[in-house]
């Protein structure tokens, strides 16, 4: 709302937080006002005046923002409820900050920093970047933004179609930290998945013809329909093969594949579709032995194709170990290894354990299990990985190896 009534984006992100701050110190003493969105917003704005006063560097800024509204023309100090306001302004930050004037990825990671409040740190890791890198990245992107001048508003349809694959990745990185964190406690951020998924709800009404837009949205409800199997009562991951699949949500699963074979009649396929499909196959399976991983495997193919991503490589070796043995991902993840991208993240190392697992190679896994633990950030994934490693070397072995489905 700020940016959309100052026209200066930059300013208004560092307003908000200010008032964000204000108000974890006030509200618990105070007491919570009636409308907070609009306390919020007014001591946002009031601290943009103030900064727009004290720096002197910034006093043409000043100037456009009393131009274009006064803070008399807002309220009278005091009256929060004139601040309330019903409209929904995120898509149209959306797109702002996916600007033609920035690459895909400076814009991706300006969205994912502004808009979906994602931590550099953890936006460098979805790009598999230091967070320096990322820091002057985002840095960046939000100079080139404000030197453009372009007001604040949904784009015009034919700029709308230019800027939506960058719209559709935010979203997607947005649902998987939601789904996965990257660092923290939990498992997963409930309230950031339930974000990305609103918001592709919300771009499909206002794209209802775009079948990716449509495939993420199916991506995201079939995934995230597991989301209540994936942890045990402390938070401890669960294996996609030791869930309880009676816990996975029907509806969910039901609106997504629903949605997911609708779109694909249609023709065009994107990556988004695809892997929907593969969700679907997934959560179609009524046992993990039912799971048709030669379908899966040869999903991933064509994902693979589209785009040069080594994350849809590590998955197609997973799903190649699932329909022709061990040996045939392991030998695939050898290749993937060499090409470095992957090198010491600790989804490489998890997935090579798992598949060292299968093959009885109990030694190779434990040392896989542990260098995985050593590189996520993520508190449940570390303990969950340690814990494996420390069964395996613990437990006598049988002389027929599981095999364990990772997620």
């Amino acid at each position: 709302m700020l940016t959309r009534r100052t026209g200066d984006f930059d300013t208004a992100e560092d307003a908000v937080q200010e008032a964000l701050v204000d108000a974890a110190a006030q509200w618990p003493v105070e007491g919570v006002p009636g409308n907070p969105r609009g306390w919020l917003i007014q001591v946002a704005f009031r601290r943009m005046t103030e900064q727009v006063r004290n720096e002197q560097a910034r006093r043409r800024r000043e100037e456009l923002v009393a131009a274009r509204k006064a803070p008399e023309e807002w309220a009278a100090p005091g009256a929060d409820d004139a601040y309330a306001s019903d409209e929904d302004d995120t898509l149209s930050m959306l797109f702002l900050c996916c600007h033609p004037a920035l690459t895909p990825a400076s814009a991706i990671a300006l969205t994912l920093r502004s808009v979906g409040g994602l931590t550099t740190a953890q936006i460098a890791k979805a790009f598999l970047v230091p967070e320096a890198t990322m820091a002057q990245r985002i840095s960046r992107a939000k100079g080139r933004i404000k030197a453009s001048g372009v007001p604040f508003g949904m784009p015009a349809p034919d700029e709308r179609a230019r800027r939506l694959n960058s719209v559709l990745h935010v979203l997607y990185l947005t649902f998987n930290e939601g789904y996965t964190s990257s660092t923290g406690p939990d498992l997963h951020d409930v309230e950031l998945s339930r974000e990305a998924i609103r918001l592709t709800r919300m771009l499909r009404v206002l794209l209802p013809d775009e079948p990716e837009v449509a495939g993420l949205l199916a991506l995201m409800l079939l995934t995230d329909a597991r989301r209540s199997a994936r942890t045990g009562p402390h938070g401890t991951p669960i294996p996609l093969a030791d869930q309880d699949r009676t816990k996975w949500d029907s509806q969910a699963i039901t609106e997504g594949v629903d949605l997911i074979t609708a779109t694909l009649a249609k023709g065009a396929v994107g990556p988004y579709q695809l892997q929907a499909a593969i969700a679907a196959l997934h959560d179609e399976a009524a046992t993990p032995d039912q799971t048709d991983w030669p379908q899966i495997l040869a999903l991933y193919g064509l994902l693979e194709h589209m785009s040069d991503n080594p994350m849809v490589s590590l998955n197609r070796a997973v799903a190649a170990a699932m329909a022709h043995g061990p040996t045939t991902g392991l030998d695939m993840l050898k290749t993937l290894d060499a090409d470095g991208r992957l090198t010491g993240h600790h989804r490489f190392h998890t997935a090579r354990a798992h598949l060292r697992e299968m093959s009885g190679d109990i030694p190779g896994a434990i040392e896989d299990y542990r260098l995985a633990a050593t590189r996520t950030t993520n508190i449940p994934e570390r303990d969950y990985l340690t814990s494996r490693a420390a069964h395996l070397a613990t437990t006598p072995q049988p002389d027929h190896p599981t095999n364990p489905q990772p997620e």
